[in-house]
């Protein structure tokens, strides 16, 4: 909904893609503020995925660093569902059954199991849409054309930033629907994660079951129980 997406290109990262928001550069921090035009648009993208059962969709993230020549770009699909989700990428793979986290690593044959706490900061792919309710500002910034998409963009920064490895996160809404098109994440070391969402469906059916990871469909796998 630190912060629904930190990073996804290897099994650290990853934890960071479920890491999502926080930030604001050194001198923007001060003059962030709780824009009221800012929150109109994020209360009615919330109230949009409030009403969603459940939703699919195709997922791209791209990383940039400049500064490190580093352009990296890989695609998956991410499914939701209340407070559970499953990312599927090119070399692994995320479940969450709202209790537990696999994070299974494709070419490893390996599956690392965890708790998850709903009461962390973390933000997970069924939080993203409502993380800026709670320790966060928000501005507006202007208005820009996304793939044909009329979108407000938003920056959300931490109102504590001390202890975050991100200090901005910046989110482009559409106008026509008040969906979520694309969101950018920005790192102190310069890292630069921008997330889009394509082929978003919508009240789609999916059993509970399939959020919890099945060991017997990965003959062979290497379990670590990090619980």
């Amino acid at each position: 909904m630190n912060t629904i997406f930190k990073k996804i290109f290897d099994s650290k990262r990853m934890k960071n893609l479920i890491l999502l928001l926080i930030g604001c550069f050194a001198g923007w921090g001060a003059t962030a503020q709780y824009d009221q035009k800012a929150r109109t648009v994020l209360d009615a993208m919330s109230e949009k995925y409030s009403k969603i059962s459940a939703y699919k969709a195709e997922i791209t993230s791209t990383m940039v660093n400049e500064s490190d020549g580093i352009d990296e770009k890989m695609q998956g699909e991410i499914t939701v569902k209340g407070n559970k989700f499953i990312l599927k990428l090119d070399e692994q793979a995320i479940y969450n059954n709202g209790q537990t986290v696999w994070t299974y690593l494709i070419e490893a044959n390996e599956v690392n199991i965890d708790n998850y706490d709903p009461d962390e900061e973390e933000i997970t792919p069924s939080k993203i849409y409502n993380a800026y309710k709670k320790g966060y500002k928000y501005l507006y910034i202007e208005e820009a054309n996304i793939n044909s998409n009329l979108c407000d963009v938003i920056d959300l920064v931490p109102e504590n930033t001390k202890d975050t490895q991100f200090f901005k996160i910046k989110m482009y809404i559409s106008q026509k629907d008040r969906s979520l098109i694309s969101w950018v994440m920005f790192e102190k070391s310069g890292n630069q994660y921008k997330y889009e969402i394509f082929n978003f469906k919508d009240n789609i059916q999916i059993a509970e079951s399939a959020f919890t990871f099945d060991p017997s469909k990965y003959p062979g796998v290497d379990i670590i129980d990090l619980r």
